[in-house]
């Protein structure tokens, strides 16, 4: 049996990035903008190296290549299909929209499109974030945007610590300052900026990518239902809650108070240490940590007072038959 695959984070630097990843998971950040920490990922723009272990300083993309053994059935994906990040946003992110598969294979050099789903870690009171617009046709979207009519044109939603989001392609959004979370996501980094309040970095104003988001975006907005999390499984040694079952990944939250026992099944599981300290088969494991539960593991121990969101991507999920 392999053993579980710690991973070493990736930072990334922005103009609305600040602090907190530093201050909350006391992570060696770069600097005191810095927006996001690529926990899990295999994608070329912040490939994260394995922790220990006999796989380690190996790259997560390479591990994908050279040992489908870890990861189950990989469903004729060539590249390992989701990315985990937590995002720290001290200042608003910029308005956007993400393409769908179809479309950023066509426009971006085949890459995947980006579904992807927010766990909200902590907020400043008061905080709101942006999913959808009230445009009521492609025309009135375009000559909204044009005028610059963004208070007309967003759709803010209040939040508060523990909700949870899913923001599909086409969906125009954006978290707001004060806001940090763990997202899940397809292992894409297409964004199109639609506005970004004018301002610099670098020196320069950020790139706009209007074309590509008036061809993407859904209009009208449909509201549709946000996921709604459910307990599934409840008592002493802890709670776990299913917090998306989506078309892309599953994604569940564990709150364990003393030991619990999880079974992935035949597929790979993503898994980011929230809150606490304690051990995984015997690991010790603390916040902030991200590891991966190789495919066919069998039951997985974790014990102490810790949280943590496990997420699998769905097409092998369904094959697998995993308990998630």
């Amino acid at each position: 049996m392999s053993g579980l695959i710690f991973l070493k984070p990736v930072f990334k630097e922005s103009v609305w990035g600040g602090s907190r990843l530093r201050d909350v998971f006391g992570y060696d950040i770069p600097s005191d903008h810095t927006g996001e920490c690529w926990g899990i990922s295999a994608h070329k723009n912040g490939d994260c190296l394995v922790d220990g272990g006999r796989f380690e300083g190996l790259s997560l993309s390479a591990l994908w290549r050279e040992h489908p053994e870890l990861f189950g059935s990989p469903g004729g994906q060539k590249e390992f299909p989701l990315l985990v990040k937590i995002i720290d946003a001290r200042e608003d992110l910029s308005i956007q929209v993400h393409p769908d598969d179809a479309y950023a294979a066509a426009h971006e050099n085949g890459s995947l499109g980006k579904a992807e789903c927010w766990y909200i870690l902590d907020c400043d009171p008061g905080t709101e974030i942006v999913i959808g617009h009230h445009a009521g046709s492609p025309r009135e979207l375009r000559q909204m945007i044009e005028e610059g009519r963004w208070d007309a044109l967003i759709r803010r939603i209040p939040i508060k610590k523990g909700d949870f989001f899913q923001i599909d392609p086409g969906c125009i959004h954006a978290i707001k300052g004060g806001t940090l979370l763990l997202e899940t996501q397809q292992s894409s980094d297409i964004t199109y900026r639609v506005y970004d309040y004018g301002r610099l970095w670098g020196g320069k104003p950020r790139e706009l990518h209007l074309k590509q988001s008036l061809d993407v975006i859904r209009v009208p907005f449909d509201e549709g239902e946000q996921p709604r999390p459910r307990v599934v499984k409840e008592g002493a040694e802890g709670r776990k809650t299913c917090l998306i079952a989506g078309s892309r990944y599953v994604c569940h939250k564990v709150d364990v108070n003393t030991c619990w026992e999880e079974d992935f099944g035949g597929d790979f599981a993503n898994v980011s240490i929230l809150e606490g300290e304690g051990s995984a088969d015997g690991v010790p494991v603390r916040k902030g940590q991200h590891f991966i539960v190789p495919a066919d593991y069998g039951p997985c121990r974790f014990a102490g007072a810790i949280s943590f969101i496990a997420s699998q991507p769905v097409h092998t999920w369904k094959e697998s038959g995993g308990s998630l």
